[in-house]
């Protein structure tokens, strides 16, 4: 699908292509999309526990990045344990704790 869809663009005047596959942290993990990083997102709205019920988004996944850090305070986010979470399922992933809303974090994602 992907293949199809870029058919008529030129991607050498690209520099990134950000493809997004969405789903439930299971499906999205199966499938090659021929990638050179793939990032798997969660938010803090989400809870910390995600890794470990969905262990399989990890096995592929070079990078983490947590989203909405802004909200880990009301939602009552526990940022150890989320992290704790993804070094279980995948010891030394590097992980990225970034707000949209206020640019936590994004300088070191981007960098």
């Amino acid at each position: 699908m992907v293949s199809d869809s870029l058919q008529d663009w030129d991607l050498n005047e690209l520099d990134c292509l950000f493809i997004e596959n969405v789903g439930n942290l299971v499906c999205p993990s199966s499938y090659d999309l021929g990638e050179a990083l793939r990032v798997v997102l969660m938010s803090t709205t989400e809870g910390e526990d995600k890794p470990r019920k969905y262990p399989t988004i990890l096995n592929t996944a070079d990078v983490a990045i947590i989203t909405k850090m802004d909200l880990e305070e009301p939602s009552e986010f526990d940022k150890k344990a989320a992290h704790a979470s993804i070094q279980a399922g995948r010891p030394g992933m590097q992980i990225f704790d970034v707000s949209s809303k206020n640019c936590k974090g994004m300088e070191e994602w981007l960098d």
